[in-house]
This record gives structure tokens, C-alpha cells and sequence, in this order.
């Protein structure tokens, strides 16, 4: 079919919560699980050549792939509403999770800062004057969360090729605003661009995989209950992240070393601010993971049970993560480089399904008072 481009988007209701999109969420969640597993307990520089290439380096498909379906989800839950007269209701909605992230964001920083910081530095943490490292993803969400409602209203009324271009406009204004100072103003760079000297996510360079999620949103809401359509569409997303991890391949190639690349990206270079290398490896491998995601579907939801449900209430899979890593391991067991690497690596396995035990009994205990 044809791409239509002034067409608007044109979303059917899902028919039933869509399974895939949780094990996808899921599979971001438990790569983000087993990452920080090993850098809480065991640090990136103690990892051995074999762990950083290609375990280590394989967890580098976590954030984007975490960001592409926060795109989705709120197109698949929202995007639909978004002129409907019930938009105000759904948009505070949306604003309340903001403040529930964002709370959650600063209880975890405390945890996380917690053994190694004096009061004065958390605090400063608190009020915006530094930034922790692992937990500066919900602070990104939080924010998100903000302003992502103020723009689903103008993105359902506006042509596909408009969709597009903003999408193409905020990468070259992302590229343009790393060029400046900012006044000296390193937080504020690193709240909107990212910050090389800071750990966080910025607004304006990561926009632009937000709304790719949203125009992967529309199309999987057309496309997934229709076999044929469906193919198509993990196709594409699959041919696409190919093509991107090739691309990664290819500039490795052309530099001639091939694993010192493998082991920059494994080791976060390009990942703040946003580089070409990574974010073709990156965004390319979460396009393959989220394909096959949806490719096996149900069937394959079901068959990887502990990972769908994590994907099901990411919040609290990263406060039970964090509380466990930070708190208890780090901090009251004192564990930090206890560990080999195979042991964190094992953690980060159990850690995984205790999110998903914890997820499971928390509801059922919701579900019996």
C-alpha cells in the first residue's frame, strides 16, 4: 500500500491489550536489568574482554529501544484520544504519572547516591546541581511526560510528511544546540542535548525517537491484528535496523579496528551526547528486538512470561531493580566488587525474575483485598 503523505494518522482501537508491545518494553527493561547489575556490583572497568564484547556491548540496545516504546505505548493509549472530549481528562492523566515518575526518580537518586555521597552532594542532586547516573532515565520520563501531552493534539492533526520533517528538524537542531556553551550552563545543556560530563538524557535529542515511536505506534495499531499487514511491518522494522547495524559495521570496517568499535560502544562512547556510531548500533538493535518482539506476538509473550510481565509495569521493575542493586546489595550487604562478572551477571538474572515475582504479587494482592 502506498504511502499517503497528507494523510493524518487514522487509528483503530486495539483489540485487546497488545501483547508484544510489553515483551518488547520487557526485553529493554531486562537488557537495562543485567547492565546495571554488572556496573553496581562489579564496574565497567574490572568487566573482562570477553563480558564488554559481545555481552556488555549487547545491553547498548536498552535505551533505545526503552525510548522507541514509550513512543508506541502512548500512541497505541492515547494518540487516538488526543481530539476526543475526553482529552483534558486523559492528558492529566498523563501529567500525574509525570509526578509519580518523577518522585520515584528522586527517591531513587537518594538510593543510588546513598553509599558513596555526603548529604551536601545528594542534595545538590536533588535540586538539579549535578546528576547521579542510573536512575537518570525516569528523570528524562518525568520530563518527558510534561510535554509529550501538549504536542499528541497537534502531531494527530498533522500530515505524514510534517511528522516526518519535525522528526528530521529536531535531529539537525539537537546536532546545532551541541555546538553552543549554552552560556556555561552544563545542566541545561544536558536537560535539552545532552552533557559528555553528565550521565542524564536530553529532551531535544531524544525527541526525535519519541515521535519515530509514535509513527511505529500508528502503524502497528493499523497493522498487527491483519497477518499480511503485520509481516509487512516487521519487515520493514527489521530491514531498517539491519540496515543500521550495517552501517555501524561498515564505519568500524572503514576504521580499521573493528572490536576497539565493538568496545567504545560497549563502553557508552557516543551515548552522551547522542553519536552516529552508537545510535546506528543502538537504535538499530533495538529495531531488531522490537520486530522480532512483534513477530513472535502472543505466542512468544507467553513463552517468555517473566520478561512480559516486567514490560507490563516498568516502573516498578526499575524501583525493585535499584532498591536491590543500590540498597540492599551495594549498601547494606556492602557488595560493590564483591562479584565476579558471572556472578553479576546471574544477579542480574534473578533480579529479573524478582521484578516480575514482585509485579505478579503486588497485583494479586491488589486484586484480593
Amino acid at each position: 500500500m502506498p504511502l499517503n503523505w497528507t494523510e493524518v494518522p487514522q487509528l483503530p482501537k486495539a483489540e485487546g491489550r497488545i501483547e508484544a508491545i510489553d515483551l518488547a518494553r520487557g526485553l529493554a527493561i531486562g537488557l537495562m536489568i543485567m547492565s546495571h547489575a554488572v556496573s553496581g556490583l562489579v564496574g565497567i572497568r574490572n568487566v573482562p574482554d570477553w563480558g564488554m564484547v559481545p555481552i556488555h556491548l549487547l545491553t547498548k540496545f536498552s535505551s533505545s529501544l526503552f525510548i522507541l516504546v514509550f513512543g508506541i505505548a502512548l500512541a497505541v493509549a492515547f494518540l487516538s484520544h488526543a481530539q476526543s472530549e475526553d482529552w483534558p481528562k486523559r492528558r492529566l492523566k498523563l501529567w500525574l504519572r509525570a509526578i509519580e515518575v518523577w518522585f520515584w526518580y528522586k527517591a531513587l537518586l537518594v538510593i543510588e547516591m546513598l553509599p558513596f555521597y555526603p548529604p551536601s552532594e545528594i542534595v545538590d542532586a536533588l535540586l538539579y546541581g549535578r546528576f547521579a547516573i542510573w536512575v537518570e532515565i525516569l528523570g528524562f520520563y518525568a520530563i518527558a511526560l510534561l510535554w509529550v501531552p501538549l504536542i499528541l493534539p497537534l502531531w494527530a492533526r498533522a500530515p505524514l510528511w510534517s511528522r516526518i520533517a519535525i522528526i528530521g528538524a529536531l535531529t539537525a537542531l539537537t546536532i546545532w544546540l551541541q555546538s553552543l556553551s549554552f552560556g556555561g550552563n552544563d545542566i541545561l545543556k544536558a536537560l535539552l542535548v545532552d552533557h559528555e560530563d553528565h550521565y542524564t538524557w536530553g529532551q531535544i535529542s531524544r525527541a526525535p525517537m519519541i515521535l519515530v515511536g509514535l509513527l511505529i505506534g500508528e502503524a502497528l495499531l493499523r497493522c498487527y491484528f491483519e497477518p499480511v499487514s503485520r509481516r509487512r511491518l516487521v519487515l520493514t522494522l527489521l530491514g531498517l535496523g539491519a540496515l543500521m547495524v550495517s552501517g555501524f559495521y561498515a564505519i568500524a570496517f572503514a576504521s580499521g579496528d573493528v572490536h576497539a568499535a565493538m568496545v567504545a560502544v560497549a563502553n557508552n562512547v557516543g551515548k552522551h551526547p547522542p553519536g552516529l556510531e552508537f545510535m546506528l548500533f543502538s537504535l538499530g538493535g533495538a529495531l531488531v528486538l522490537l520486530a522480532l518482539a512483534l513477530a513472535g506476538g502472543a505466542k512468544a509473550a507467553k513463552a517468555l512470561l517473566p520478561l512480559t510481565v516486567v514490560g507490563s509495569d516498568a516502573l516498578k521493575a526499575f524501583i525493585f531493580h535499584i532498591v536491590m542493586i543500590f540498597l540492599v546489595l551495594r549498601f547494606l550487604w556492602e557488595g560493590e566488587g564483591m562479584y565476579t562478572y558471572p556472578q553479576a551477571l546471574g544477579v542480574g538474572g534473578l533480579l529479573i525474575l524478582g521484578a516480575a515475582a514482585w509485579i505478579w504479587l503486588t497485583r494479586w494482592m491488589a486484586n484480593h483485598r
